[in-house]
């Protein structure tokens, strides 16, 4: 199955947690699919929501300085001059990732100086990876981007099946969901939805519809004790996957047929 999702939101809704549970739940339900999770946000802490032991050191690929010096034949850290555009990343997802229940979990790590734009080599690598991971890869990839989804561009946009948009019922979280969708609009992600996270009751979902009314809304998470206390203590939720909310079932099945 080859599935490319996108998990985005605003800080503090949950996002970074919903996309731990969606690649642990796909990676579940079919022992033979290839669940690649990417932690594209610079905040990263997708690791400690798949269950992986934080002892466990995980270098991001940007800073991966001799891999990148090596593959586009300049130092990291520089700008202009020249360098290879299209260097050589197939053989990064295997080499620098960690498995975890079927999960291969990817850190991106970002580009400290130069602005998000910049043409320098460690841009490029996660530029030419990212490509590579929603273009060439046979397999599920579910990425936890920041609300600038920065690491996309427009020529992986076509091949995203979808961009989903974490909110909660706060008001800000739902202003952040139309800055994150005008820009996959405007990269050309065409199945933006969005996932309602955290909600209490029946107003709390009607709230989200009625503010939200020319959205698709994928579905609602139920606020849980166990993931307010995977939070509190660092672990991940759901320690036995089957043991979801039947809505997030649901969800991870409407989410597998946009691959079938």
């Amino acid at each position: 199955m080859s599935l490319k999702l996108a998990v985005g939101g605003k800080g503090g809704v949950g996002k970074t947690t919903i996309t731990s549970l969606i690649a642990r739940s796909i990676a579940a339900l079919n022992k033979e699919t290839k669940v690649i999770a990417i932690d594209a946000d610079p905040v990263a802490n997708l690791a400690a929501a798949l269950g992986i032991d934080e002892s466990i050191p995980i270098t991001p690929v940007s800073e991966l300085s001799d891999l990148i010096a090596e593959r586009t034949g300049a130092t990291p850290g520089t700008m202009g001059g020249f360098f290879t555009l299209n260097p050589k990343v197939d053989d990064i997802p295997d080499r620098f990732s960690i498995e975890k229940d079927g999960v291969k979990l990817l850190v991106m790590g970002t580009v400290l100086q130069g602005g998000s734009g910049c043409i320098c080599p460690e841009a490029v690598i996660l530029k030419a990876l990212m490509n590579h991971l929603v273009l060439a890869r046979n397999e599920v990839v579910v990425m936890d981007m920041e609300a600038g989804i920065e690491h996309l561009g427009r020529a992986t946009s076509g091949s995203v099946d979808a961009l989903i948009v974490v909110v909660n019922p706060g008001k800000r979280s739902r202003v952040a969901a139309n800055k994150i969708r005008k820009l996959g609009q405007d990269i050309g992600i065409k199945n933006i939805v969005v996932l309602g996270n955290r909600v209490k009751s029946e107003a709390d979902k009607q709230l989200i519809k009625d503010s939200m009314p020319d959205y698709r809304i994928l579905g609602f998470i139920p606020e849980t004790d166990e993931i307010a206390r995977s939070d509190r203590d660092g672990i991940r939720p759901f320690d036995d996957i089957t043991k979801i909310p039947e809505e997030f079932k649901e969800i991870t099945k409407k989410l597998i047929e946009l691959g079938s």
